[in-house]
């Protein structure tokens, strides 16, 4: 059974696991493996799952570097993307482990650490101890947050946030003090590298106290034709005022298989913008579960989605309105060609005491052939009376009229289908604040529709 042989491989390494982990992160594993070990793997009977085959991403014998064997690797060879016009401070991150070997020269802000969460951790313990798997949840039961707590939305919750937690040694950690705006984006480059079929477990943990600023931008690749398995969590706790802009960007390839977890708690009036775009890929499954605690607080989701051949993407949300006088807006897009899938399910919750929530929930999608399929889902589920929210969906294919009027006036069948596939996602990417790479956006979109990202060799987003 798939689950079997990740119990098997935490009971005979664990020595292993926690030497090369830091105390903190050591001391969360025995929790995690018991959460692991009581509930079964998510299948397509539980309910937020039923999207995506989730046994059979786990199923296959991937390795895993536990020990911590250096793996050979020149990110700038593997990776050499640059947005233009846009200043950056680039850091990377090989399958899990942070990569000191190349780091920003420009200084940070006082106080502001982004690093090796291992180092961190061992350096600042107090601060990782108090925000470390604080948001995760590893179990079907409810995460109490400050009297509070993130919605359970069925059994097996879980059981992949427990299994990253368990194997997890390194990842990211982003500190921010309280006051400090750090003015430069921060560019992770994610790269997969391997000569054999691998599994990582990524983890990136992210402290915004009060008033501070930061935006994120994370970059997914794989350097090698191998099969890959990433589980990923994010934690991200934003203070009261804080503003987090964080934009994930997945251009893979057909043997990555990407479980992705991301938890973020809002404070009173501040404001998280989240934008996922998965440009290629294998298999994937996103998840996002978002609470906003206190008053004020507002959240921007978009997510862009391009698939064919046999690609699969399901991204799935909650955003919880815990208290009231919170505002969530969320806007994803999907294309789909060939016999590609999709799946979106957004759940909306508004707690009895949430009153002047506002939310709106969209999600649009094309279906480009007759084998293409698209799951949709948009779920509001209230108990406050005073409220304006709204949600919607829509699944269909590309205006036969419109695409009538452009070949009238010459232009080809194919050329006309494109320009109207970009136009459809555009709504999505110019929801991105950052003009320049909004502007990168557009031109790799374009590329993608006409077939110049459909194989990951090198680096193909800077030809």
């Amino acid at each position: 059974m798939p689950k079997q042989q990740y119990i098997d491989i935490f009971n005979q390494c664990r020595a292993m696991i926690d030497k090369h982990g830091a105390p903190v992160m050591n001391a969360k594993r025995d929790e995690a493996f018991a959460a692991f070990c009581s509930e079964p793997l998510p299948t397509k009977k539980v309910e937020r799952y039923k999207y995506t085959d989730i046994p059979a991403m786990l199923a296959p014998d991937y390795g895993l570097n536990l020990n911590r064997l250096e793996i050979p690797a020149n990110p700038y060879d593997a990776f050499k993307c640059d947005v233009p016009n846009l200043s950056t401070l680039l850091y990377f991150i090989v399958n899990d482990q942070f990569y000191t070997k190349v780091m920003p020269k420009a200084t940070l802000p006082e106080g502001v650490f982004i690093g090796s969460l291992k180092t961190f951790a061992e350096q600042q313990p107090e601060i990782v101890e108090k925000y470390y798997g604080k948001l995760a949840i590893m179990s079907g039961k409810e995460a109490s947050l400050d009297g509070t707590s993130l919605p359970r939305v069925g059994e097996s919750e879980g059981v992949l946030t427990a299994l990253n937690t368990m194997l997890a040694q390194d990842g990211l950690m982003v500190y921010v003090p309280k006051g400090v705006k750090v003015d430069k984006t921060v560019q992770v480059i994610n790269i997969l590298r391997s000569d054999v079929p691998l599994m990582v477990n990524r983890r990136v943990l992210v402290v915004l106290e009060e008033d501070a600023e930061i935006k994120l931008l994370f970059c997914d690749h794989a350097a090698d034709d191998r099969e890959f398995l990433t589980t990923q969590v994010v934690e991200a706790s934003v203070g009261s005022r804080a503003h987090l802009e964080m934009y994930c960007l997945e251009e893979t390839h057909y043997k990555n298989n990407r479980i992705s977890n991301v938890y973020i708690k809002q404070e009173a009036d501040s404001t998280v913008h989240h934008n996922v775009i998965t440009l290629h890929n294998g298999n994937t499954r996103n998840q996002l579960d978002l609470q906003l605690a206190g008053e004020g607080a507002e959240c921007f989701l978009n997510g862009c989605v391009i698939a064919d051949k046999k690609q699969h993407v399901d991204n799935n949300t909650v955003i919880d309105h815990a208290v009231g006088h919170c505002t969530s807006h969320q806007l994803y897009k999907y294309v789909l060609d060939d016999e590609s899938t999709g799946a979106f399910a957004g759940r909306i919750l508004v707690r009895k005491d949430a009153q002047k929530t506002s939310s709106e929930e969209t999600n649009r999608n094309l279906c480009c052939t007759k084998q293409a399929r698209m799951w949709t889902q948009p779920m509001l589920e209230i108990y406050a009376d005073d409220v304006k929210c709204s949600h919607g969906s829509t699944v269909g294919q590309l205006n036969d009229q419109a695409l009538f009027y452009m070949r009238q006036r010459g232009i080809s069948e194919k050329e006309a289908k494109t320009l109207l596939q970009q136009a459809f996602v555009y709504e999505v990417i110019d929801q991105i604040a950052l003009t320049p790479l909004r502007d990168r956006l557009h031109y790799l979109v374009e590329k993608r529709f006409r077939g110049e990202l459909s194989k990951c060799e090198g680096c193909k987003l800077c030809k």
